[in-house]
């Protein structure tokens, strides 16, 4: 039901309901006010949906806002025209101080539509409204309802059974409130809920620090094949194939690595050098005499 009602909304806002929806249910037996937020922060996008003003409802009555609780219930109810929690708004209203008004919704029309789970509860809040009151015998008489069996067990019977001996205890009849709470005890033992909550603590061996494990090798992990190839082997892939060897020695010659005049023919080098005049070069002082006599013959 919840599901359907989430998706009538838009993506964006279907997902941040659901999310806070789901952390107020993990929440609301461990941190009760932090399932309370989760659940208003739902509300500001969900806050039309029926199943949101519930969860706002009942987070709220964990966490103890009484007034908020009940505000959410009766916004429920106007919403789904669900009755169910109507026990749960009487408790609000003793938890208020105000137990005359949990008699009030207790003997509504509302109250006789409720299932057995939901009359057990009822008949637990009237009871400890007529306590509140200081009406002790009429506390014990509100739990003796048809469910209050002693051979038959609910999900509700543990503590109905424990309010019983509680209200007997209270007016004095401690011989008849015994058999009641050893009986609370089988229910819960009839039902699973008497569990032991700590885990086993098991001994898995000696508290010294375990020999570090060698690191694997390559090829222990991922076979011969992955190994890297050896030297003669890569020498053997070299000489398959020939022309990539004449390449790279082509490339790495020393004598390809001199400079541009390496590169021109030698026969128009000693050309070059011919014309040159060795002893010119060496004296300048020679050139300039030759320019002289020039001159003058002219």
């Amino acid at each position: 039901m919840t599901r359907a009602q989430v998706r009538n909304l838009e993506e964006r806002s279907a997902l941040w309901v659901a999310k806070h929806l789901v952390m107020a249910g993990r929440l609301l037996d461990i941190d009760p006010e932090l399932a309370f937020q989760h659940a208003l922060a739902a509300s500001r996008r969900g806050g039309r949906l029926a199943a949101v003003r519930e969860a706002v409802g009942l987070t709220a009555y964990a966490a103890g806002h009484y007034g908020e609780a009940l505000r959410e219930f009766r916004t429920f109810r106007r919403i789904s025209g669900s009755n169910v929690h109507l026990p749960v708004m009487a408790d609000c209203e003793r938890g208020l101080g105000r137990p005359d008004r949990a008699l009030d919704l207790a003997r509504s029309e509302d109250a006789d539509a409720l299932d057995s789970a939901g009359k057990a509860e009822l008949a637990m809040v009237v009871s400890g409204a007529r306590t509140d009151l200081g009406q002790l015998e009429a506390a014990v008489a509100a739990l003796e309802i048809p469910q209050l069996d002693l051979h038959r067990a609910f999900s509700f019977t543990p503590r109905l059974f424990r309010a019983y001996a509680a209200a007997l205890d209270a007016v004095g009849r401690q011989d008849e409130s015994g058999p009641w709470a050893r009986q609370a005890r089988v229910a819960e033992k009839a039902l699973g809920l008497d569990d032991e909550l700590e885990p086993d603590i098991l001994d898995l061996g000696e508290d010294e620090d375990p020999e570090p494990m060698p690191a694997p090798k390559v090829a222990d992990v991922l076979g011969p094949k992955a190994q890297r190839p050896s030297k003669p082997e890569v020498a053997a892939e070299i000489r398959e194939y020939p022309e990539v060897r004449e390449d790279r020695e082509t490339q790495h010659d020393p004598e390809n690595e001199q400079g541009p005049e390496s590169e021109k023919d030698p026969e128009i080098q000693e050309n070059s050098a011919s014309e040159k005049d060795p002893e010119t070069e060496r004296n300048p002082e020679t050139q300039d005499a030759a320019h002289t006599g020039d001159h003058a013959d002219d």
